[in-house]
């Protein structure tokens, strides 16, 4: 798979071209890559070209000159990408902190995206005690401290007892992110506030929720859809990873978005 070096680091990518006249780029969680977009990318190729990324300091990317991290920056990372590649206009998908990256670029270049699917997010994610007490556990124990906690929060008992296979080979992938790239993007999660700018995303907006995710919950995506100005709400039946937990479902509601709204 190819690198790009954007802004100030060195990003892994993958670019599937098959010829559509239409692209979706795909970001990731915290603390996974680019394969956590499997599925999905098995569904819309048959829609769209498929571009995804590691984001800094996760997967093969590496994390750049900065300490610490902010949205903005990993939003310009992504407009990077999309230059570097020329994709002019794009539709775009990301979770959690992915999400975080989608309000803020459609927030600051509406222009450059068709639609916008923000999963299992908030405009604000926990608050700064939670995160800073996230960030002194792993700077004192790595994360295989929180792996048991995260794989509790990522999926629900049924999924974790019926597919252990793709729990733990997620779960691997988590404990393998570099350290530097973890804390910074904590920092970046912890302080992202999109509260009060929600009324400038001016991009029709998907908002998919977890029923069971206890980190980003249903009320947080209504509060999404409320301020968006043109956006739709879409629950699963899973945890904080839904577009894992309910694969097939999730694909279907960002190709009926597409579709519907294109």
């Amino acid at each position: 798979m190819p690198f790009a070096t954007l802004n100030d680091f060195k990003c892994h990518y993958q670019y599937d071209d098959f010829g559509q006249n239409e692209t979706i780029v795909f970001v990731n969680s915290l603390g996974t890559n680019l394969s956590m977009w499997e599925a999905q990318a098995d569904v819309l190729s048959h829609h769209c070209n498929i571009l995804r990324y590691d984001m800094r300091g996760h997967g093969q990317s590496e994390v750049g000159d900065k300490p610490t991290l902010d949205i903005a920056t990993l939003g310009s990372d992504v407009l990077a990408l999309l230059d570097e590649l020329q994709c002019t206009k794009v539709h775009f998908c990301g979770l959690s902190i992915g999400g975080l990256v989608g309000q803020w670029l459609g927030i600051n270049a509406p222009d450059r995206f068709n639609r916008i699917i923000i999963s299992n997010t908030a405009a604000k994610i926990g608050n700064l005690e939670g995160w800073n007490s996230r960030i002194e556990q792993v700077q004192a124990n790595g994360l295989e401290s929180i792996v048991a906690g995260t794989g509790e929060r990522w999926f629900t008992p049924t999924f974790r007892e019926q597919q252990p296979e793709a729990v733990n080979q997620i779960l691997a992938n988590f404990v393998k992110t570099t350290l530097p790239g973890y804390l910074a993007c904590c920092a970046a999660v912890r302080d992202a506030d999109f509260r009060t700018q929600l009324h400038e995303l001016n991009v029709p907006t998907l908002v998919i929720s977890g029923a069971k995710d206890p980190v980003t919950t249903v009320d947080d995506a209504e509060f999404l859809t409320k301020h968006i100005p043109v956006s739709s709400h879409a629950m699963l039946d899973a945890a904080h990873l839904s577009n894992v937990g309910q694969s097939e479902k999730f694909s279907k509601y960002i190709l009926n978005f597409l579709q519907h709204h294109s």
